[in-house]
């Protein structure tokens, strides 16, 4: 027993040292992830005796696995690099500013969940976009830097196409092994039921964040309304393997429709162009808001023509995998879905867009310069925990006997979990989800780190199959959730209205919404799994 608690102490350790890379030391989620790997790889050989060959092929099996959110930061990256130089942003950004003018919280729903979520499903990232629009509109700094950062949180699940639900898949057939695998409409299934409670309770945040309890008591309907309207879309969508990925896009739109009806309803205007100035109204003339949605259009055309015929679905998903082979200590194949996988279709419809665009020479030299230097350390910093991540599953195991020798680290923190939490654990684990958000910096990276160690402590605890599934639900939302307080996220809000430092009176309510957020994610933990498992 004190060889595992000296085992436990030395597998925090890493962890500790990158929570305290980021806030004793304020390092970037890429640097602190260099350390931590340096870290965890030192821990596994001296501690776990894990030899150098499963450290370096685990790193590099890492960073395949992180494709699905890798490539599609990079993708998506060059894809906003691309609208941005040629325009196409600045004529999107003009038409969402004249939108809801007349309906505050019908305004706050439509942008910051509907649009908000819309985007980040897509690829666009909202902390980024959303702030100069809603401090255009009149918000305050402190208001323009905090909406973007929670509204899109409930549905972090089915960003960037359903990324961080894809990663989870394919990491629970890996647990679970051949025979016993899950699609992804078995994980949908569960994870949707979160949905309509994390949206509504996070509309109530931003209006508490824009007006406190008046704001709330002028908003309430819109914020339930938009809750139902992604509980009910989310609900169709993860019935279906080939939907789930579009969960996100659909209820993003979904959201946007209803609102729009709510204010005809009303009888209030859904577009006022007299907040625009002359120079915007010149712009809209000149260019059409179709061809600066082109990339996105075509994307979202792409993806419904690749998921919605079943059988083009089952082919590409299902059959043609592309595996990649001999990288992992263990030898098992990695499946990389290349020709179904969101990041070749953000390229693809790039590409297709300059039809319609016809950009210049000079504006996609800009384009590759931008791209350039942004697009490095955030996609190394979606790789890096996905190599962590698999360091610490693979830690102990021995290539010659292909079997663990030792406990791997995973294991020793989920015989620690159950041995302390038992029946506790669902209580727990959406605060683990965002802790893990936290250091990480995304849910898909938390999954990467976490979703094997979770699963590991639910078997520990005799959970069936939905046991496990709920239990990994809740620590991927509670990593969700952490957007919120991110300071990599609030800083890059900040800076898109030149307004840094606001960022650190912001994060202190966040940390209490935050707080709220997980604690309500992980009582509906306790309850789904009384139901259910």
């Amino acid at each position: 027993m004190v060889y595992i608690l000296e085992s436990l102490v030395l597998t925090l350790l890493p962890i500790v040292l990158i929570l305290a890379m980021l806030i004793i030391w304020k390092q970037a989620a890429d640097i602190s992830g260099i350390v931590g790997w340096a870290a965890i790889a030192a821990v596994a050989f001296f501690a776990f005796s894990t030899s150098m060959e499963v450290i370096l092929r685990s790193t590099v099996a890492g960073f395949i696995r992180s494709f699905a959110v890798s490539l599609i930061v990079a993708a998506s990256l060059l894809q906003m690099a691309y609208m941005e130089q040629t325009g196409a942003l600045r004529r999107i950004i003009i038409f969402i500013k004249t939108i809801a003018c007349e309906n505050r919280a019908v305004q706050i729903m439509m942008i910051n969940i509907g649009f908000g979520t819309l985007m980040v499903s897509v690829g666009a990232t909202p902390v980024s976009l959303l702030p100069p629009i809603l401090l255009a509109m009149g918000y305050s700094s402190y208001v323009a830097i905090a909406l973007p950062a929670i509204g899109y949180d409930s549905l972090c699940t089915y960003a960037l196409l359903g990324a961080p639900i894809v990663v989870f898949v394919d990491i629970a057939n890996n647990f679970f092994g051949k025979g016993h695998e899950i699609t992804l409409a078995q994980a949908g299934m569960t994870f949707y039921m979160f949905l309509p409670v994390v949206s509504t309770l996070i509309g109530f945040c931003m209006l508490w964040i824009v007006g406190q309890w008046q704001a709330i008591k002028e908003g309430w309907g819109p914020c339930l309304i938009t809750g139902t309207v992604i509980g009910v879309v989310s609900y169709f969508t993860n019935k279906y393997d080939n939907l789930v990925v579009l969960t996100g896009v659909l209820c993003g739109i979904a959201v946007i429709v209803t609102m729009i009806a709510f204010l005809l309803i009303q009888g209030k205007k859904v577009i006022d162009q007299s907040k625009l100035t002359a120079e915007e109204l010149a712009y809209k003339e000149q260019y059409p808001l179709w061809k600066a949605l082109t990339p996105w259009l075509l994307l979202i055309a792409f993806i419904l023509i690749l998921n919605i015929p079943k059988d083009m679905f089952n082919y590409l998903y299902r059959v043609l995998k592309l595996p990649i082979t001999g990288v992992t200590a263990d030898g098992s194949p990695i499946d990389t879905r290349a020709l179904w996988n969101a990041y070749t279709w953000i390229f693809i419809s790039t590409i297709a867009s300059m039809a319609f665009i016809r950009p210049t020479a000079q504006q996609l030299k800009n384009t590759l310069s931008t791209w350039w230097k942004r697009a490095p350390r955030p996609v190394f910093s979606a790789a890096i925990f996905f190599a962590i991540g698999e360091i610490m599953n693979m830690s102990g195991y021995s290539m010659a006997t292909q079997k663990f020798e030792t406990a791997s680290m995973v294991k020793v923190l989920a015989d620690y979990s159950a041995l302390y939490f038992h029946d506790a654990y669902g209580a727990v684990v959406a605060f683990i989800g965002l802790f893990g958000g936290f250091i990480t910096g995304s849910e898909a990276s938390t999954i990467a780190m976490f979703a094997k160690y979770t699963m590991t402590t639910a078997k520990n605890l005799n959970m069936d199959l939905t046991g496990a599934i709920i239990i990994t639900a809740g620590l991927a939302f509670g990593g969700g959730l952490a957007s919120v307080i991110s300071p990599a996220k609030l800083q890059n809000a900040a800076a898109a209205i030149d307004r840094l430092g606001d960022e650190n009176q912001i994060i202190r309510v966040a940390f209490v919404f935050s707080g709220i957020l997980t604690l309500v994610t992980s009582l509906f933990v306790v309850v789904l799994l009384n139901i259910f498992a």
